[in-house]
């Protein structure tokens, strides 16, 4: 199977019939799929700030979001999944398949926001994955003096992706994603049982469903809110995930989806609802840090999340390796000077998401801005202005103008919604900026 890098080349390397190779070479299975979306998708990173999301925006917003988001997404992505062979050319790679569909502005446009979108998760999850580390750390030292930070962890946990960053390819990664699915099957279940547990023991009196703060805080809040919930349903890498599922492709992709999004369906909702009312208004950011017992158990939670989080970087990863390859030719290259120079790109790439964890570990933040600005784009505007310029309309005339309001709709309303997220994230990162100072030890 052709890497995504191979697959996400610059736009003179999509020809007509020049994806073959790659769908000749794709291996993957649906099950495989489902690994892949599933790894890619439903992380810790993503689950953990639900509740939080749902307490900001109130019972009867947070769950029509939540129940929007898990909907539209999944349509969208069976959307994407439909056009893999749009007029007649093979699309190994979201970029490309925008440059069919849209031109050249199209290629550009998913570059950008695909860029975005890998980078700031990348940033996201190392901090979730630094937080889990030291969280368990913390249980078994207690001491203070000599105690490591959190900005050591994120750095140890720098240090095991760049080791993970030498594998080829997406392909490469599905028993590593094997695993990381088992695993957010595990820390859903965990941290549902403990949610649960500690709002039992929780006097029910005590807790307050009310949205805190000012006007202003509540509305930057709900819009924070906004921007966390798309990036729970963030994939921007389903072209790319595709490229490596065997023929039939595209039956094979839609079962892949599906399978993911019965994981997503049942834990989102469940930990999401069961978060806000265990825990209240006062629920944390990240879920993890509002549970108090079983130790053991939370303990447990973490590990499995740090697990679920090294494979979904490395998916998010590939993009910007695909963009470092193209530039210095890696296929033209000899074996050992291909892994030199992917060794130097990626220790680069590695450094940078690193240095910005450590320097700013403003979880919420930056899922919400990340949501925002890199997700809101690729998952929620473009497949439905996709549906609507490739017309895989029905034939059915009110059915076809039903579907066409309705793409119109989810296209327009999602931008403002990812205008109006942006607005509260970047609201947010200059409040904490102010609070805490550069590698502040959270």
């Amino acid at each position: 199977m052709s890497s995504p890098a191979r697959g996400g080349g610059a736009p003179e390397h999509q020809g007509e019939g020049g994806g073959a190779g790659v769908e000749q070479g794709g291996r993957g299975t649906w099950r495989h799929a489902a690994f892949h979306v599933a790894t890619t998708i439903a992380t810790p990173a993503a689950y953990a700030p639900l509740p939080f999301a749902v307490a900001s925006l109130g019972w009867p917003l947070g769950v029509c979001s939540l129940v929007i988001g898990t909907l539209v997404t999944w349509c969208s992505s069976l959307v994407v999944a439909s056009l893999w062979q749009w007029n007649g050319e093979k699309h190994t790679s979201y970029r490309l398949l925008a440059k069919s569909i849209f031109g050249p502005w199209g290629y550009w446009y998913v570059s950008l926001f695909q860029q975005v979108a890998s980078v700031g998760n990348n940033i996201a999850i190392q901090i979730a994955a630094g937080s889990s580390l030291k969280a368990v750390y913390k249980h078994y030292y207690t001491a203070d003096d000599g105690a490591m930070t959190l900005q050591q962890f994120i750095l140890l946990f720098g240090a095991f992706e760049l080791l993970l960053s030498q594998l080829p390819d997406i392909h490469s990664l599905r028993w590593v994603n094997a695993f990381c699915t088992a695993s957010t099957i595990g820390f859903a279940g965990t941290t549902i049982g403990v949610t649960i547990y500690d709002g039992y023991r929780i006097d029910r009196k005590e807790v307050s469903y009310s949205l805190q703060g000012n006007t202003a805080t509540k509305i930057f809040r709900a819009f924070n809110a906004l921007g966390t919930i798309a990036f729970s349903f963030g994939d921007a890498m389903l072209p790319e995930i595709q490229s490596s599922v065997r023929e039939p492709v595209r039956s094979n992709m839609y079962k892949g989806v599906s399978a993911a999004y019965t994981i997503i369906f049942v834990s989102y909702w469940t930990l999401a609802f069961s978060g806000y009312w265990a825990f209240g208004s006062q629920v944390q950011p990240y879920i993890l840090s509002s549970l108090t017992a079983p130790r053991w158990a939370i303990v447990m939670a973490n590990l499995f999340a740090v697990i679920q989080i090294a494979g979904c970087f490395q998916i998010y990863c590939r993009p910007t390796f695909a963009h470092f390859e193209e530039r210095v030719q890696v296929k033209n290259r000899s074996c050992r000077s291909s892994c030199l120079w992917r060794l130097m790109y990626t220790s680069a790439y590695m450094a940078a998401i690193t240095l910005v964890s450590a320097a700013m570990p403003f979880f919420g933040d930056f899922v919400s801005i990340c949501g925002a600005v890199g997700f809101t784009p690729l998952d929620f505007v473009l497949p439905a202005s996709a549906l609507l310029k490739t017309s895989k309309l029905p034939g059915n005339l009110r059915l076809h103008y039903a579907v066409k309001v309705l793409s119109s709709a989810v296209a327009i309303l999602f931008s403002i919604i990812g205008t109006l997220a942006c607005i509260g994230a970047i609201r947010s990162i200059a409040l904490d900026v102010k609070t805490y100072k550069f590698f502040h030890d959270m």
